[in-house]
């Protein structure tokens, strides 16, 4: 009988479930809610997996199956105890015969490298690196939350401009046009509205003002443009900290990959950060491909099934 698998990715705006059978080929495909781990949200978090497992099943004809094995890739999971709590919900929920729970970066640098070197990095509506060095040691770099970390992602960008149109509302900065664009995003009437609305806000809220940003700074405005430039060096800090790290030097070779919404091959932030990178981490060679976290946990989840048959 064929045996099944499923690789989920989760972020902080969607989930993507993969079904695959032992081969690694895709079956059926399914997309929910975000899932991403946050203080007190674990059965939240469990709860959309498991919608979006059943809906791939469905969509994949196999509503009635059992999977041998579910690799769950979710955002927020990158210490134990958060990633143990979610392992203890999910299994709960009997989804499959098999559960495996990683971090997010885990699942994509398996997409990116196999088992190989390589530093992975993730802009979303969050931030972080993950990467592992040619004698097989890993380290992870940022990725520490949207309270005091996540610098360069979508929602640290949203905070940043916010404060941009407060001060320009105030005079404390000069006119810039991400006022009327942020208003017009956040359908508020008045730049005094967004206090309200930066207070109900979600991680992943903020996360859709940084298209705006983006959209702004391709048209030249100064104020816009210098909240991607801090972006791209935060992000690319996270590059070189790990190449350091892992490769000794960043000038050494260092194969690097991006993820994440943020950096979709030819975004305007990926193109700013290739840019940065040439002088930052100038042993960076630049992974091609679009990476897909989901089917890094479908290759993982096979990976796993291949141990339990030997």
């Amino acid at each position: 009988m064929e045996s099944i698998v499923i690789g989920i990715d989760g972020g902080g705006t969607k989930t993507r479930a993969l079904v695959a059978d032992e081969h690694g080929d895709i079956r059926g495909e399914a997309v929910g809610a975000g899932s991403a781990v946050r203080p007190g949200q674990i059965t939240h978090s469990a709860d959309v997996i498991a919608a979006v497992v059943r809906d791939a099943l469905d969509v994949a004809d196999q509503a009635h199956a059992r999977p041998r094995v579910l690799c769950v890739g979710v955002a927020g999971v990158g210490r134990e105890p958060e990633r143990a709590a979610l392992w203890e919900a999910l299994a709960s929920r009997q989804l499959a015969d098999e559960l495996v729970v990683q971090h997010d970066l885990a699942v994509a640098l398996e997409d990116a490298f196999g088992d190989g070197p390589g530093i992975l990095l993730i802009a979303g509506t969050g931030s972080s690196a993950y990467g592992r060095g040619p004698a097989g040691a890993t380290a992870r770099c940022g990725g520490w939350g949207p309270n005091i970390g996540d610098e360069g992602g979508g929602a640290w960008i949203g905070h940043r401009a916010l404060s941009v149109v407060a001060a320009a509302s105030d005079g404390r900065e000069p006119e810039t046009a991400l006022t009327g664009a942020i208003l017009t995003a956040t359908e508020v009437g008045d730049a005094s509205d967004l206090i309200r609305w930066a207070a109900e806000a979600s991680p992943a809220t903020y996360a859709t003002l940084a298209p705006v940003v983006i959209q702004v700074a391709d048209t030249g405005d100064l104020r816009a443009n210098s909240i991607l430039s801090l972006a791209v060096e935060e992000l690319s800090l996270h590059v070189r900290a790990l190449a350091r790290g892992l490769f000794t030097d960043e000038r050494a070779a260092v194969p690097v990959a991006f993820t994440g919404g943020l950096l979709r091959k030819g975004s305007s932030l990926r193109k700013r950060l290739e840019h940065r990178l040439k002088t930052a981490v100038p042993g960076a060679r630049l992974h091609a491909d679009e990476i897909d976290p989901a089917r890094g946990a479908v290759r993982s989840a096979i990976r796993h099934l291949a141990q339990l048959t030997t």
